[in-house]
């Protein structure tokens, strides 16, 4: 099974829209965890187990298990969420953006060692750096195209003269990722949540590739814009939060309460959807 068809089952199945982030921090980690880093995958395994049946995905992010040499956690919570949730993909967010053989080995890492379904790229080093993924037959690869920090604007936002139409780069990054760059329909998109109008744009150019949208909840994303700005009917969105839900409770009931804004989050969100269709 591909990961668009793991995306389109979970997301049926769970009736959801949402993508719940790892970022796991372990100064934030309820009181008998905090500071202990040994315990980031307990800490990931209980918000995986309390939230698998209300997302359409996972994101871990790999700098908060390398800053603490917890790879080896990592390795464990993958094979963690293959066995509780088969159904659901799980998107490494790595960002790498290298080429040639360095390039082969971030994919053999990401798709290999972990296990991922997708994983996030930067492709400003060009199609060179996105190649490699390809090859992993029904693997998915999502390209940073227009991003919610405020630095995104030094080069996102630029103007190419010599390109027809004098896209901005991130309109050439969609164009590029839904036509020629799209091999065997294995690319999305990240486009950041606090920027709606950009989903669109982004959306009118990409029309059916799956969007990865972070920054809903304590980012400050409006979830009723993101959905109706990226969601069509053949093209999905994933809309990730990450510490709204993670750090919900920093008592003992934190996959509890992680849970229960996992569920509201979901529920804004289809509601967003029934608006959007009207």
């Amino acid at each position: 099974m591909t990961f668009l068809d793991m995306l389109r089952n979970a997301g049926s199945q769970n009736q959801s829209m949402l993508c719940v982030g790892l970022d796991p921090e372990p100064e934030r980690f309820p009181a008998a965890m905090r500071g202990d880093a040994s315990k980031i995958y307990d800490f990931c395994a209980a918000i995986v187990d309390s939230t698998a049946d209300l997302v359409n995905s996972f994101k871990p992010q790999i700098a908060y298990f390398a800053a603490h040499r917890a790879e080896d956690q990592l390795e464990r919570l993958m094979a963690h969420m293959r066995a509780v949730a088969p159904h659901v993909p799980v998107i490494l967010d790595a960002k790498r953006g290298d080429i040639g053989s360095t390039a082969e080995q971030y994919a053999k890492e990401a798709f290999e060692r972990y296990g991922a379904d997708a994983v996030t790229l930067s492709p400003f080093m060009g199609f060179d750096s996105v190649a490699p993924y390809l090859k992993y037959e029904g693997k998915g690869a999502f390209l940073l195209c227009r991003t919610s920090n405020p630095g995104g604007d030094d080069l996102q936002a630029r103007t190419l003269a010599d390109v027809p139409g004098t896209p901005k780069v991130f309109e050439h990054v969609a164009a590029l990722a839904q036509g020629p760059w799209n091999l065997n329909g294995q690319l999305g998109l990240v486009v950041g949540a606090t920027r709606p109008h950009e989903i669109e744009r982004v959306r009118e150019i990409a029309p059916t590739l799956p969007l990865l949208i972070p920054g809903v909840g304590a980012q400050g994303g409006d979830a009723v814009a993101t959905v109706k700005a990226g969601l069509r009917t053949h093209g999905s969105i994933i809309v990730n939060s990450s510490r709204a839900i993670l750090y919900a409770s920093s008592d003992v009931d934190f996959a509890e309460a992680a849970r229960a804004q996992a569920l509201a989050t979901r529920e804004t969100l289809q509601q967003a959807a029934l608006e959007a269709q009207r």
